[in-house]
């Protein structure tokens, strides 16, 4: 079902630990061990001290496997399958039923390979079937979450997490690229989006971005780390302004209320200017922390959108 071509690149990972196993597939390290042991469904590498390492093909059986199981295949069953008769089974599933697991995991495989041909091929059988905001709220955002577990984790490295953020980004600019000609509705307000000082992970925002042009709105996108005080300039050019902003690392969890303190003083000096915030560091605000009533946090881009 997938691309089983590996590309002798130094950057690759070719060799995983059986938890680098559970990270990527979600089944459990125990249930591989009863796997292998019972069902005999895969071969690992043994060091001298009896550690198991795992190939790239292993993993994409596993990956297989997992997508057989979550529709109903018992692993009795799919261990009498041969090696080619799985990957079949899998196209036969993904073909009339929901595939969004199965198009998850060829987004991994395309990363973990850094296969371009895997991730647009995959990309485009979605597109025929699905929007792009479908694609992206029920493909992307799961998989761009994962992505940060697995790097934390160090299942993946920073060339991996790159190679697909760039990848999904492209696909974004070149959908708002498409919108970029298209005259915003009369009267209509103005959206200014930005990173704060030091943020560079703009996926979210550019998404944002994309639905608000999508929806014939005026928007001015300026970008990653953007400080305070170079906003007071667009004050003078729009009279009715909602700035969004996207806290994925930076401010710092002790900074962030003093951030919006600054903000809320230096740009939010009318009632018709506002600022909508979200992003993972929000999450951890204390409860009891009180909002000026012209700040507004969203714990998703799809309640944004729907207020908005």
């Amino acid at each position: 079902m997938f691309n089983k071509k590996l590309f002798l690149v130094n950057n690759i990972k070719v060799t995983f630990s059986i938890k680098d196993l559970e990270n990527l597939t979600g089944i459990k390290a125990h249930t591989i061990r009863i796997w292998e042991k019972r069902y005999n469904l895969l071969s690992p590498n043994r060091s001298d001290t009896n550690i198991r390492s795992y190939s790239l093909l292993s993993l994409q059986k596993l990956l297989n496997i997992s997508y057989l199981n979550n529709n109903g295949y018992k692993i009795s069953k799919i261990a009498q399958l041969s090696e080619e008769e799985i990957p079949i089974k899998v196209r036969e599933i993904a073909s009339r039923s929901k595939i969004e697991d199965h198009a998850i995991n060829a987004f991994k495989l395309s990363m973990l390979n850094f296969d371009q041909v895997l991730f647009y091929s995959t990309y485009n059988n979605l597109i025929e079937n699905k929007t792009f905001s479908d694609i992206f709220y029920t493909i992307f955002i799961p998989l761009l979450n994962e992505l940060g577990l697995l790097w934390q984790t160090s299942t993946i490295t920073p060339a991996h997490e790159h190679f697909l953020s760039t990848h999904i980004k492209q696909k974004i600019l070149l959908n708002i690229e498409r919108l970029q000609s298209l005259e915003p509705k009369p009267s209509s307000k103005t959206f200014i989006l930005y990173l704060p000082d030091n943020e560079v992970h703009d996926i979210g925002l550019l998404f944002i971005n994309y639905q608000l042009r999508s929806k014939g709105f005026h928007t001015i996108f300026l970008g990653e780390s953007v400080p305070i005080d170079s906003l007071i300039s667009v004050l003078e050019f729009f009279n009715e302004i909602t700035f969004i902003s996207y806290f994925t690392v930076y401010p710092e969890l002790n900074e962030i209320p003093n951030y919006i303190k600054t903000f809320s003083e230096i740009i939010l000096t009318n009632e018709k200017t506002n600022l909508m915030l979200l992003g993972p560091r929000l999450s951890q605000l204390d409860a009891n922390f009180s909002l000026p009533k012209n700040i507004t946090v969203y714990n998703s881009i799809e309640n944004l959108i729907k207020e908005i």
